[in-house]
Order: C-alpha cells, then sequence, then structure tokens
C-alpha cells in the first residue's frame, strides 16, 4: 500500500484529552471492539445518544477480517454518522492487543489514533524494549499507546493464557518511566472472553484485587489505567443462546458493580468484546428461531444491532459513568 493516513484526516482523536477528563471526573470511557458493520453502527448510535465519549476497536483478527482499508473509510463513517445525529462524541480508534511493532505501525500508518501493545508474555525487560520501540513511533505521529503489565487468563481472538498473573505493583514506576507510555493495563482479576470463571455450584464470583488497584493509584497517582476482559456475560443472553440450540454453560463474567466501583478510581478504559458477542448471538439465534423461512440478514442483523445499541446505553450510564461527558 505504501500510502500514510493520519487519524486526524479521518476526525478521529487519540486518548490523551479523554483520559485526562475521565480520571479527573471518576468514570471510565467505554472500549467497546467490532468486527462489522452492523457492531460498529450500533457503537456509534448508542455513544451519541447518550453523548458518551467512545474507544472503537479492533483486534488483529478483527482488523484481517474487515480489510485494513475498508476498516479507514468504516473509521470516517463513523464520526461522520455521529455528526449527522448532531452529536460530537470524541472518537478514538484503537488497536487491541498489538502483538508486534510491525503491526502497531501499519495501524498508525493507516489511520488508527491510539494502539495497544502487548508484551505481557515477554520477560519484563523485553516487553519495555517492545513498548518503547512502539512508544517512540506513535509519538512521533500524535499517536496514544497502551502498554500492559501483567497476564489476563481466557481466551478472545489471538490472546490467550491459561493463568492469570497478577501485576506487580513495584513494577508499574518503573515500567512507565521506562517506556512513557500513555496509559497502562493491569491484571486484577478479570479474564478474556466468555468463561471467565470456573465456579462450582454455589460459588460466587470471586471479587477483583483492588487491593492491587490501589496500591498501583498511589504509586503513580492519575495514571491512565486500563481494565481488559471486563465483559459482565449477561446471563439473559446466555440464556437466550442456549435456548435456542447453542451451548455455552458456565459462562459468567465479572459483575457490574465491580465494574463501576473500579470506573471511580484510576481505570479510565474498560474494554467490553464478549458482552457485544453474545447480545448479537443470542438475538440472531432468537429471530431465526422464530422465522425460520427468513433470509435476509438485514432482518436478524437489525435485530442484533438494535440489542446492541441497548446494551452500549446501559453500560454508558450505569457501569462506565461516561453519558453525558462528550
Amino acid at each position: 500500500m505504501g500510502e500514510v493516513v493520519s487519524y486526524k484526516e479521518l476526525g478521529l482523536v487519540n486518548s490523551r484529552e479523554i483520559f485526562s477528563k475521565a480520571v479527573a471526573g471518576g468514570y471510565a470511557i467505554p472500549a467497546y471492539n467490532f468486527n462489522n458493520l452492523e457492531q460498529l453502527q450500533a457503537i456509534v448510535t448508542a455513544c451519541a445518544e447518550t453523548s458518551s465519549p467512545v474507544i472503537i476497536q479492533v483486534s488483529k483478527g478483527a482488523r484481517n477480517y474487515a480489510n485494513e482499508t475498508m476498516l479507514r473509510f468504516m473509521a470516517a463513517g463513523a464520526v461522520q454518522m455521529a455528526r449527522e445525529m448532531g452529536s460530537n462524541i470524541p472518537i478514538v480508534l484503537h488497536l487491541d492487543h498489538g502483538d508486534s511493532f510491525e503491526l502497531c505501525k501499519s495501524c498508525i500508518d493507516s489511520g488508527f489514533s491510539s494502539v495497544m501493545i502487548d508484551g505481557s508474555h515477554l520477560p519484563y525487560d523485553e516487553n519495555i524494549a517492545l513498548t518503547r520501540q512502539v512508544v517512540e513511533y506513535a509519538h512521533a505521529h500524535d499517536v496514544t499507546v497502551e502498554g500492559e503489565l501483567g497476564v489476563l487468563a481466557g481466551i478472545e481472538d489471538e490472546v490467550e493464557a491459561e493463568h492469570s498473573t497478577y501485576t506487580q505493583p513495584e513494577e508499574v514506576e518503573d515500567f512507565v518511566q521506562k517506556t512513557g507510555v500513555d496509559s497502562l493495563a493491569i491484571s486484577i482479576g478479570t479474564s478474556h472472553g466468555a468463561f471467565k470463571f470456573k465456579l462450582k455450584e454455589g460459588e460466587e464470583v470471586p471479587p477483583l484485587r483492588f487491593d492491587i488497584l490501589e496500591e498501583i493509584e498511589k504509586r503513580i497517582p492519575g495514571f491512565p489505567i486500563v481494565l481488559h476482559g471486563a465483559s459482565s456475560v449477561v446471563p439473559e443472553y446466555v440464556a437466550l443462546i442456549n435456548q435456542y440450540g447453542g451451548k455455552m454453560d458456565g459462562a459468567v463474567g465479572v459483575p457490574e458493580d465491580q465494574l463501576r466501583k473500579a470506573a471511580a478510581s484510576a481505570v479510565c478504559k474498560i474494554n467490553i468484546d464478549s458482552d457485544g458477542r453474545l447480545a448479537v448471538t443470542a438475538k440472531v439465534r432468537e429471530y431465526l428461531a422464530h422465522n425460520a423461512g427468513e433470509f435476509d440478514p438485514r432482518k436478524y442483523l437489525g435485530e442484533a444491532r438494535n440489542e446492541l445499541v441497548k446494551l452500549i446505553k446501559h453500560k454508558n450510564e450505569t457501569v462506565l459513568g461516561s453519558a453525558g461527558k462528550a
């Protein structure tokens, strides 16, 4: 391709200012993953109607699925769609779990306004070196960078880990100073995917490690913290999927009251992917079960899109506290 496109040409913003406001205001910016048109339409509609800043994010796999050129125009279209709804919400296009310098550079060159470089699986010094390399290139283009310390268990797209490794608070100051990152994803008990916790009969979801979060907040006060794997795995959607032929027994997520508590602290970005997937899948299954002769994708994907709008509005208004903050 060779063409370099600035995110500013697409009407996007980076995360620096919206994170600063979120930390000061005690709320979190929603970061919603999307893979297709209907998901992106739902995200823009819900955030415009709730006047919430938003991070639209894609994984490496989603970028390959959507096509990087198509994605650039989808992002520009998202900005224009919000404007035509009479909303001037800030929109960030973010790479979720970038795994190499080359991928991050490619995203920056194609119009992303924010990237994550996830070196959490590497030895500490190698994580610092890789993150620093991405930061130097990104900052030269006024693009913000998210790093990660600690490992989340679970599976989501290319990200897979069997066990969690909690973030070590004593490492965060050194990591932030040596890398120059703009935000830091930490591990305090969230998990990727829809099967976040293996619970026995009668067991409750273990609480997030707010003691670790508080210690990190003391060590790097005011610094933007990110939570990955923060879907609540809405029981209503799991039940619908199972009712209409799916098999998702044992799917469980992070309670919303815990996420609200985190959003009121130093956590200023909360990633939500699985909940969106579940909402879409549940409504598609339900619609087709009741309309067996239907073959128009607009019908069943339209139902899914409407449900996703409802879910995102709920998250913005009652979980993240971002509604009205644009």
